[in-house]
């Protein structure tokens, strides 16, 4: 071999190694850049635990001739705020009940904030420290005032009485009817009742609140007070909410929208997609 023919061979050599240097350079440049967008993803954008993992929930009514649920699937992030949207007798609100621990499924998995309901026998302690409930109608106790009403929850607790009132109060206070405390339930409006309810959900400092059309027999005005207020508390204690309606414009107020039709879940749609346009008729 010529003195020409080593000197190309060892520049081959040269380059080749100067080439795997560069990569290698390369690669740590890509790996150190990756670890730095996926440590500021996480800081900016915290991933957040499912508190709510359905598969294959499955209900009937009157012997099987009625299909309420037919296959649900449905994963909710903690802190979520979902609206689930459908006609009457979709499922909507048998599913909501499922999720409150109110009905037994057929078949199918569902855990909620830990527990499996398909086989947790304890039921009441679930309801009692992991959900508040808001229904339409609200279900106050009319013969006692409106802060025993909010203090009812409390009981399943440690608290002492003086601190029961103590928290109950702060509560009405942060649903701006602190003064109507000693009142009764039916010397108040439509939506002042609705109001105590969303303080007496908040009272065991639940991790998911679900609410079964809270705006359904209250008028427009009123309406926007009480989403108002659901939005509020779910910014403010970052709690789950859950919210079954068929108004798509109270629906759309959620960070993700979920129709339901004949038991089954027909999309799932996040807030910033949804159409404008869309309506559907309960």
């Amino acid at each position: 071999m010529g003195n020409n023919d080593l000197t190309e061979t060892n520049e081959i050599k040269n380059i080749d190694e100067n080439n795997k240097n560069n990569n290698k350079d390369i690669n740590k440049k890509l790996v150190k850049d990756n670890n730095k967008y996926i440590n500021e993803n996480n800081e900016n954008n915290i991933v957040k635990e499912n508190i709510v993992e359905i598969k294959g929930l499955e209900k009937s009514y009157e012997k099987g001739n009625i299909k309420a649920l037919n296959g649900i699937d449905l994963d909710i992030k903690e802190g979520e705020f979902v609206s689930i949207i459908g006609p009457s007798g979709s499922g909507k609100s048998t599913l909501l009940n499922m999720l409150g621990a109110l009905d037994v499924a057929d078949s199918g998995t569902i855990n909620v904030a830990g527990y499996d309901l398909s086989k947790n026998k304890k039921l009441d302690e679930f309801r009692s420290k992991k959900i508040g409930f808001i229904f339409q109608l609200h279900n106050l106790i009319p013969n006692i005032s409106v802060v025993e009403n909010v203090e009812i929850p409390m009981f399943e607790g440690k608290l002492s009485s003086k601190d029961r009132r103590t928290l109950a109060l702060k509560l009405l206070d942060s649903v701006g009817l602190k003064d109507k405390a000693k009142i009764k339930p039916t010397k108040l409006s439509g939506g002042e009742r609705q109001r105590v309810a969303i303080a007496r959900a908040l009272a065991n400092d639940p991790s998911i609140i679900l609410a079964d059309e809270p705006t359904g027999s209250l008028d427009s005005r009123t309406s926007k007070k009480i989403l108002d207020q659901l939005n509020k508390m779910h910014k403010e204690k970052n709690v789950t909410l859950i919210m079954v309606t068929h108004d798509m414009n109270v629906a759309k107020l959620a960070d993700r929208v979920i129709e339901v039709l004949d038991g089954k879940i027909l999309k799932s749609t996040d807030n910033s997609l949804l159409n404008d346009n869309i309506t559907i008729e309960g």
